[in-house]
Formats: structure tokens, C-alpha cells, sequence
């Protein structure tokens, strides 16, 4: 049960890089992959928001949201909006990626920092397994934002306004909708999720800057197994991602868990290739 509850974590976290990718996803059509990395500046930030500067808990955490923001808010501006509509923009991402990667470790350097965790640090025994309280956590945090993002996608006008500027952003924009602003917001909002979870994150995998890469493809992988778009999906991806990867390792060694996770992958884009929860769209030109 401790290798289950390994799995869950390591998909809850997994999930959650799905998550931020289906908002950015859900507004501009753009896969960004620089969330991940985004993701670990929130774990760099945490620990040096309480390491360094001995912050209460509340403003670590208010402080990683705001700066991971910021951060996301910029790479909207200089890598998405230039080449936005145009093939770039994957590419672009990627290329936001190593750049956030090399300034995290030109101020933090490259060794893992320990992030330490906010809560009790006592492990508990559920269901017969080992789990720790951030553990718990995490898993919490994908279920909640999940469902946030279903409730805000399917039941406001906001979450209407995004699927329209999907959709067809040139419509959009003729039906009154700022489609710059709503672009804009949907990376600050990505961004601040990856912030707030920064503290929570950094406690399980360290501050490391090799984590924003490790994260990018296994969040798309998680993504794409759910379905595009799809706030149960990234739940249900990343959990899917995770348990193949624990008990892959357990059962047949670390040398073959990417291999099952990526075998999981290709099976289910060839029974269903958009994805658990994902549906295909059609358009009448």
C-alpha cells in the first residue's frame, strides 16, 4: 500500500502540471511547457522565502504565487503573444523553459535545496500504508483545483468566454470578449497556481532545477491520457501516469517505469486519441 500511496503522489503532482497546461491550453490553444518550470521557480522561491527571509507561512505562500505570476504574465509577452496563431509557439515555450532553467540555477546554483514542509512532518499509516501529511496534501490540493477548474469552465460566463476565445478567437473578439486580456489571465492565473504550489511541491521532490524538465513531459503525458482541456482529465491522467510509474518500478525496476508510462501513452492515442476525457471538435466552415 506504501508503493500506492508513492504512485498517488507522484500523480497528484503530475495532475497538477496537467492542470496548468489545460488552463493555458483551454484560453490560447498553446501547449506551454515552460509551466513545469514555472512550477519549480515556486519551489526555489518557497525556500527562499522561508530559509532565507524566515517568512510566515502565509506570505510564502502569498509570495510565490505573486512572483510566479509576474513571471508567467512576461513569458505571455515576450515568447506566446509575438508568434501567437504561428507554429512558434510550441517552440517558444520550450525555449521559455531553458531560459527560466538557467537563470533558477544561476541564482540558486544546481545542487537540491530542501524545501522544509509547513505542516507536521509525522508519518502516518492509511490503509496499511506509509504516507506522509504533504503527501495528503498534494493529492487534496489536485482534487480541489480540479474541481475549481470544472466548476469555473462549465458553470460561469468566464469559463463560456475561455471555450469561445478557443474555439475561434476571431469570433470572440467580435462578440465583445477581450481576447488579450482573458490570454493574459489565463498564464497569471496558470502561474499563481504553480506559485502556491511551490511549498507544497518542494517539501516531496526538493528544490532541484532539473525538476521543471522531468515535470513538462510527464505533465503533457498526464494530459494527453486524460484529454485536452479537461480538468478531470489532468486528475485522473496524472494519477494514471503515477501508479504506472511506482508500480511499474516495484515490479519490473526503474529502467522500465518510463517505458510502461509511454507504452500507457501510445495505447490509449490509438484507442482513443483524444485522450479519457477529451472530445473532438468539429467546425462547419
Amino acid at each position: 500500500m506504501t508503493v500506492i500511496w508513492s504512485g498517488l503522489t507522484l500523480g497528484a503532482i503530475y495532475g497538477l502540471v496537467a492542470l496548468g497546461y489545460n488552463i493555458v491550453f483551454v484560453t490560447s490553444n498553446v501547449f506551454n511547457f515552460a509551466h513545469a518550470q514555472l512550477l519549480t521557480l515556486g519551489t526555489f522561491i518557497a525556500f527562499w522565502a522561508t530559509v532565507t527571509l524566515k517568512l510566515p507561512t502565509v506570505l510564502v505562500f502569498l509570495l510565490c504565487a505573486v512572483i510566479v505570476a509576474a513571471v508567467a504574465v512576461v513569458e505571455e509577452r515576450i515568447a506566446i503573444r509575438p508568434v501567437r496563431g504561428t507554429e512558434g509557439q510550441l517552440v517558444t515555450t520550450v525555449g521559455f523553459l531553458t531560459l527560466l532553467e538557467g537563470v533558477t540555477q544561476l541564482i540558486w546554483g544546481g545542487q537540491p535545496l530542501q524545501v522544509p514542509f509547513f505542516g507536521s512532518e509525522k508519518v502516518l499509516s492509511v490503509f496499511g500504508g506509509r504516507v506522509f501529511p504533504v503527501e495528503l496534501m498534494l493529492m487534496g490540493a489536485l482534487v480541489v483545483f480540479a474541481a475549481i477548474f470544472v466548476a469555473v469552465s462549465r458553470g460561469t460566463m468566464l469559463g463560456i468566454a475561455m471555450l469561445a476565445v478557443s474555439e475561434d478567437r476571431e469570433a470572440a473578439l467580435m462578440r465583445g470578449i477581450n481576447v488579450r486580456a482573458m490570454a493574459i489571465g489565463a498564464f497569471a492565473v496558470s502561474g499563481a497556481l504553480a506559485g502556491l504550489l511551490g511549498p507544497v511541491v518542494g517539501p516531496e521532490t526538493f528544490a532541484v532545477v532539473s525538476l521543471g524538465s522531468s515535470l513538462a513531459l510527464k505533465g503533457f503525458v498526464a494530459m494527453a491520457i486524460g484529454g485536452f482541456g479537461s480538468g478531470p482529465g489532468a486528475l485522473i491522467g496524472g494519477i494514471t501516469v503515477g501508479l504506472i510509474e511506482s508500480e511499474s518500478g516495484r515490479y519490473l525496476g526503474e529502467s522500465y517505469s518510463n517505458l510502461m508510462v509511454f507504452t500507457a501513452l501510445l495505447a490509449v492515442m490509438l484507442l482513443r486519441p483524444t485522450g479519457l476525457f477529451g472530445h473532438a471538435r468539429e467546425r462547419v466552415v
